[in-house]
């Protein structure tokens, strides 16, 4: 259990948590969300006591380890699965005791306290861990000297998730992953055995992987049961509701405030315009739901439209080096409203086809064919780095429209979300959601045909990545998206190629088998894990099918139902009583169990669910 009781901080005067509390139940998957700036990075730091609190606390059962991603990356010769295997150090301390112990109740000690934390399987699960998330045997077994920064923060991430603390903080734990990788890890926290407290901007992870969401907002802590999706619809209902007890309220204020302004100066209703006046004194006010709302994003859509395709390719190449080519015998055509998703682990190649596609790479052989006045515009991550720290947004501007206006540009600048302070402000004081919204407007300033987005949502929050949805689906122009959350996929694409083994290939599927495809559940993957029957001497007869009774069945569809409307509204009750963040501070058992039984009662709802599913399906056969 963890408990956050009354956590006050200010950074630069400025208040990023004020009188905090939140009670997280043992074994719960919590996403952490809030805006950018808000101060999530900066809770996580409170909890693991790396900063110190004006007032309050953060409380944890004795003995109960905590855990995070290193923020320095590993590096030096250690092997990649050496420096995993030692995140669980008290493994590691008890292996090398083991080495210098003589005495024998001792070492039988260690070898049962080493047996107890499985520790035979350690090099196991530390190579499960970095294969998933896209280390080879032969890179885990190399040194992480030889990887870049983003690759060794994987590592860091894979000692992490080794090490399972009881508590495991993760912040953005995605942001170096590719979309094989998020799904892997997505997997892995739902399986996760301990309390995980993640921040993410991931929407399909925070449905998937986590039970509650922990919501920050002005500087309060407000827990909600359920994935994203369910929070949102709770926030919706919640403001409804406080909308409609402020009209009340303010019906009933100006009622009264009519009777005091009639009677006060009456004898007879002196004393009850007197009662009135303290009634209005004693009224708190209900505060105005405040909703901070996202800058739009605008990509112009091209303003002469080109003939299809806009791009062909046939048997086409493309490396950086002459003779060794990354991709090869590419066969695609691209059309004007195309929304191309391309998947893929990291290293295959995607990148590297995007930059083809930008011109920055030339076909090594066969062709790449396009219209001449075909234009590109293209967005990647790295950019971010290439921003020159002294200029400002406005600077660049100038530079794009060198005979307009002062009015005219600060105009263009409003239009991509660039206020006054915004637009004058350094490139080195600006966000990564602000210098990734600048990036936007350079890419897509000249109204290109194609816009190339390489991970655009890195350094987005929740509401500017649906903000970026709905720019790409209004864009006329055709999209190329690569990209590690599937819910930007799934909403702003139509069609998905896979690079894979050396070259560009249409994936047939949707995301939900491409899913299956990494996660090694395809139909194939099945076939090849199941051994051919053997060989019978005679042909046995087909069973005969047993006859369906279509009055049994349908009797059984109603009681089904009834189960499935009772187990639901068991479900209605706790979600409302586990919604009270009282409860984890005045009963915390009381809590843990409630949060036990509506686990229970969530399995029980999808076994009734699979058993209306099947019993549906024998009806229709019957008719």
């Amino acid at each position: 259990m963890l408990h956050v009781n009354g956590l006050t901080y200010r950074i630069a005067g400025r208040l990023l948590l004020e009188d905090a509390s939140v009670a997280i139940p043992e074994g719960h998957k919590v996403g952490l969300i809030g805006r950018n700036g808000v101060g999530k990075s900066t809770f996580l730091h409170l909890i693991l006591g790396d900063l110190q609190s004006e007032s309050g606390s953060v409380g944890l059962p004795r003995n109960a380890k905590i855990g995070t991603v290193a923020q320095e990356a590993p590096g030096g010769e250690a092997s990649l699965i050496d420096t995993v295997l030692a995140a669980d150090i008290e493994r590691a301390s008890l292996l090398d005791e083991s080495e210098i112990a003589t005495d024998p109740h001792r070492i039988a000690e260690i070898q049962l306290r080493l047996a107890d934390i499985d520790a035979h399987s350690a090099p196991s699960r530390a190579a499960t861990i970095l294969s998933g998330l896209g280390f080879s045997e032969e890179t885990q077994n190399g040194p992480c000297s030889a990887l870049s920064g983003g690759w060794r923060m994987r590592v860091a991430l894979a000692a992490a998730l080794f090490a399972s603390p009881d508590v495991l903080l993760l912040d953005e734990p995605t942001n170096y992953l590719d979309l094989e990788g998020t799904i892997w890890l997505k997997s892995f926290i739902r399986s996760y055995p301990h309390t995980i407290l993640m921040v993410s901007h991931d929407r399909d992870l925070l449905n998937d992987a986590v039970g509650a969401i922990l919501h920050l907002e002005r500087g309060k802590l407000t827990l909600y049961q359920g994935n994203y999706d369910s929070f949102e619809r709770q926030r919706r209902e919640q403001q409804a509701l406080t909308l409609k007890l402020k009209k009340k309220q303010e019906d009933q204020r100006k009622h009264m405030e009519a009777f005091v302004e009639r009677f006060r100066f009456k004898a007879s209703k002196a004393r009850q315009a007197q009662s009135r006046l303290k009634a209005l004194a004693k009224l708190e006010p209900i505060a105005d739901v405040i909703e901070d709302r996202v800058a739009p994003f605008h990509f112009p859509d091209p303003p002469k439209p080109l003939a299809p395709p806009l791009v062909r390719w046939d048997h086409a190449s493309v490396g950086y080096t002459e003779g060794k080519p990354i991709l090869r015998n590419i066969t695609l055509r691209l059309d004007p409203d195309d929304r191309i998703a391309l998947l893929g682990s990291n290293g295959n190649g995607k990148s590297t086809f995007a930059k083809l596609l930008c011109g920055k790479l030339q076909a090594m052989s066969g062709e790449m064919k396009h219209p001449p006045r075909l234009t590109v515009g293209y967005f990647a991550q790295h950019q971010l780095d290439e921003l020159s720290p002294e200029r400002t947004p406005y600077d660049y501007f100038s530079g794009l429209l060198p005979d307009a206006t002062q009015a005219q540009r600060r105009a263009r600048l409003g239009s991509y979300g660039f206020g006054a302070t915004l637009a004058d402000s350094k490139c080195k004081t600006l966000s990564g959601g602000e210098k990734a919204r600048l990036l936007f407007a350079l890419a897509s300033f000249h109204a290109p045909h194609i816009l190339v987005l390489d991970e655009p949502t890195n350094h987005l929050d929740v509401d500017s990545r649906e903000a970026l949805i709905h720019a790409i689906n209004e864009y006329q122009g055709a999209v190329i998206l690569i990209s590690h959350d599937r819910h930007i996929i799934e909403t702003s694409v139509d069609r998905l190629w896979l690079v894979a083994h050396g070259t560009v290939k249409p994936f047939d599927g949707d995301m939900d088998d491409y899913t299956d495809f990494i996660l090694g559940r395809t139909p194939a993957a099945k076939r090849e894990a199941v051994p051919p029957p053997a060989a019978a001497p005679v042909k046995a007869a087909a069973p005969q099918p047993a006859k369906i009774n279509p009055t049994a069945v349908k009797k059984k569809i109603q009681e089904i139902t009834v189960n499935m409307s009772k187990i639901q509204e068991k479900l209605d009750v706790l979600d409302r009583a586990l919604q009270d963040g009282q409860l984890y501070i005045a009963d915390p058992k009381k809590a843990a169990s409630f949060a036990t039984l509506r686990a229970k009662l969530g399995r029980d709802l999808e076994e009734q669910e699979t058993l209306w599913l099947e019993a549906q399906e024998s009806l229709e056969q019957t008719a």
